[in-house]
């Protein structure tokens, strides 16, 4: 963007006012206010589009070549698979409810054919007396260096299937202590996704009870509200600027088209959607609640 009326009104002034040393001068001097003007409306411009809606903004990824993003998919795809069948039997016994919840997972992402037989070995595999998960994590690790954001979807994923009983168990906060060790998550961060992933959990429990109820009781109202700021990964008592700011940034972390672009195996998208979705809904019901504590 090309910008000339400091160069022009700097060169008038000075003509008159010096000369032709003057207008010299007076072009150099709008050349340089020309320059702070484009920046500035570029960067607001930028920052502007980068604020936007996250899912209706188009995602543009550097990170490595296809080769690469494949490696990525294939340890991913692997690991979340093995290590999902090593929590559901770190109790001791894989429940019905853990394999339900696995099969979810399965159908979710759509697997069928070889692909959802290839799940099911890796997940027995997992779930075998002689299966070390720390190979796995390792390898994890390393194919996803500086891709945060996989992670993070991966601890996910696994506290969803953890809390397929309703609750954690001494023996699978150990493993996931091993788990979040490996992959470099630290303990505040564990808390904050494994606080968002529980109070997910809670809400799906409550939609399924709630089935064919007009109206849910005041109490499971004020529960669910509570479980959509947790979801955010916020308190109540939170201001509006930085409420949109938490939902801004989980839709971008959760963005199916960057996740894929760093290596999320395509058949984990619909994962990803479901994640979003699951948070514009608690970003919803907030913004829904506030309006009408403001009107009424």
């Amino acid at each position: 963007m090309n910008f000339w009326f400091g160069k022009l009104t700097g060169a008038v002034i000075g003509l008159f006012s010096g000369g032709p040393f003057g207008l010299l001068i007076g072009a150099f001097a709008g050349h340089l206010f020309d320059q702070t003007i484009s920046k500035n409306l570029l960067g607001k411009q930028e920052s502007e589009w980068t604020q936007g809606s996250p899912e209706r903004r188009p995602f543009k990824d550097s990170k490595g070549s296809s080769k690469q993003n494949a490696r990525v998919q294939e340890v991913y795809f692997a690991t979340v698979f093995r290590v999902m069948g090593c929590i559901a039997k770190a109790d001791g016994r894989v429940s019905e409810r853990e394999i339900a919840a696995a099969t979810t997972i399965m159908d979710q992402m759509g697997l069928t054919g070889d692909q959802r037989q290839k799940a099911i070995g890796l997940f027995t595999e997992g779930k075998g007396m002689n299966y070390d998960l720390a190979p796995d994590l390792k390898s994890l690790s390393a194919a996803c260096r500086d891709r945060d954001d996989l992670i993070q979807m991966f601890v996910e994923i696994q506290l969803s299937v953890a809390y397929a009983d309703g609750q954690l168990s001494r023996d699978e906060k150990q493993l996931f202590s091993q788990i979040c060790k490996a992959l470099g998550v630290g303990a505040f961060q564990f808390e904050w996704i494994h606080n968002r992933v529980r109070a997910g959990a809670r809400s799906q429990q409550s939609q399924g009870r709630a089935g064919g109820r007009q109206q849910a009781p005041r109490t499971n109202k004020t529960s669910e509200l509570n479980d959509a700021y947790a979801i955010l990964g916020v308190k109540s008592s939170v201001a509006d600027a930085e409420l949109k700011k938490a939902y801004r940034r989980l839709m971008s972390e959760h963005h199916p088209d960057k996740l894929i672009a760093k290596g999320l195996p395509e058949s984990m998208m619909r994962l990803a959607k479901e994640k979003t979705q699951e948070i514009q809904t608690a970003y919803d019901k907030i913004r829904k609640h506030r309006r009408a504590s403001a009107t009424g």
